[in-house]
């Protein structure tokens, strides 16, 4: 492979330029290796992020990401295989009941999964409040769990694209994470290197989102579809709403709960919504023809989740943690909730411990904020409306203090917005 000097290359983007495809692929594999410096990388992403990358540029980007690691191969599984990605929000539980309804249908589901960071909660990390669960399966472990479940949802390993990892890291501390094409590159590169046939995606839209305005949350949809579709994996993208957080929980052991309920055939209407709306669009992509409301109704969605979690050495009956202190917030009026920030509740929760602002920070499996009514209810002054759970209750002030305007309520009826937007898939 020729050899470029980086500066060279900083100046043409930094100026408009576009990078030749030699270019790209010699730089990612030089940060990678460590030949180019973090602050030679950092100035490439901050002009990235002003200039962006064209038609061209951008899959050979998420290309050569891709090709600093392995590439798995589920070719050997009895069955077609889907996945599901979520751009992150607040009470975003979907993933745990979405896995077995989805095998249940007949349809493989490796869902890699990756931990919170900030106000949005990780799927690891609620899991991981089930006695006995692991995060941690190598590759010939998760075939077999594919093979003999249907469903499994475990940690990425090291060997799926090396340099996004270093990219992300850099881009978390020199102020371009809002790139799309730094975004699309970093969440596609994983999901292509993973092997999966189809890929459904919930790009959150709205306060609690990654991304506020519904266009640039189709912007991003649109970048990740054509970028999934280029590389031979069946691509769809759902535009979901994210300015009231899903359901009537957020935290870690208060979703696994809340999730359970949905596949007991109860749970939030805008969970089990979701939840199906994303299970007909996996199936779909996959080519079966199922009804996922069957599955659930049937029973036969716990029972491949009862599974999944045995087979990863989880004890589907043991209790959930409880928090050691619990602390009511009440309702402040009278009257029918217009709003219920998204943002707020996920601030409150991450204050409580539910996640980290750190990756290496642990969370409190117990930590989490629940809620009695969302948007059109009523409530009256005096009721509670919030339950705060943690282990620390010096945490608890400046959990309140994330709610204080978290709730607007009024004399005017309300009913709570769509929850799917908009749907991006390929012409």
């Amino acid at each position: 492979m020729s050899t470029f000097d980086v500066v060279d290359l900083i100046r043409t983007k930094r100026d408009g330029g576009v990078l030749s495809d030699d270019e790209i692929r010699w730089l990612i594999d030089a940060y990678t290796a460590g030949t180019v410096g973090d602050e030679q990388m950092a100035a490439m992403a901050m002009a990235i992020f002003f200039h962006g990358l064209d038609a061209r540029e951008l899959p050979t980007w998420t290309t050569a990401m891709i090709e600093t690691g392995e590439r798995m191969d589920f070719s050997s599984l009895s069955r077609p295989t889907a996945d599901k990605h979520s751009t992150g929000g607040v009470g975003d539980k979907i993933t745990l009941p979405l896995a077995p309804i989805v095998a249940a249908c007949g349809v493989a589901v490796p869902q890699l999964s990756g931990r919170g960071l900030g106000h949005t909660g990780g799927t690891l990390d609620k899991l991981e409040a089930i006695p006995g669960w692991r995060a941690d399966l190598d590759n010939a472990a998760m075939l077999r769990q594919l093979e003999e479940v249907g469903a499994v949802i475990c940690a990425a390993g090291s060997g799926l694209a090396p340099a996004d990892k270093k990219l992300y890291a850099l881009r978390d501390v020199t102020g371009t994470v809002e790139a799309i094409p730094l975004i699309a590159s970093s969440i596609m590169s994983k999901k292509i290197a993973e092997g999966t046939g189809a890929l459904v995606l919930d790009v959150k839209t709205g306060a609690g989102a990654f991304m506020k305005t519904r266009e640039r949350s189709a912007e991003l949809a649109r970048t990740m579809v054509e970028l999934g579709t280029a590389a031979g994996v069946t691509t769809v993208a759902l535009v979901t709403a994210m300015d009231a957080p899903l359901g009537r929980s957020a935290g870690n052991a208060v979703e696994v709960a809340e999730s359970v309920e949905v596949l007991a055939g109860g749970g939030p209407a805008d969970v089990v919504e979701l939840t199906l709306a994303l299970a007909a669009e996996m199936l779909a992509a996959a080519g079966v023809d199922a009804d996922p409301a069957a599955a659930l109704a049937s029973g036969r969605a716990m029972d491949t989740w009862r599974a999944m979690i045995r087979a990863q050495g989880g004890d589907p009956d043991a209790p959930l943690p409880t928090p050691k202190h619990v602390e009511v917030v009440t309702a402040p009026a009278s009257g029918v909730i217009q709003s219920l920030d998204a943002l707020a509740v996920g601030v409150a929760a991450w204050r409580l411990g539910a996640g980290r602002a750190r990756k290496e920070d642990p969370v409190q499996a117990a930590a989490g904020v629940t809620w009695t009514a969302g948007v059109g209810d009523t409530v009256t002054r005096g009721q509670p409306l919030f339950e705060l759970r943690t282990d620390t209750p010096e945490r608890i002030g400046r959990a309140r203090e994330a709610l204080a305007d978290a709730v607007v309520i009024g004399a005017d009826a309300a009913e709570p917005g769509p929850v799917v937007l908009e749907r991006i898939a390929t012409p």
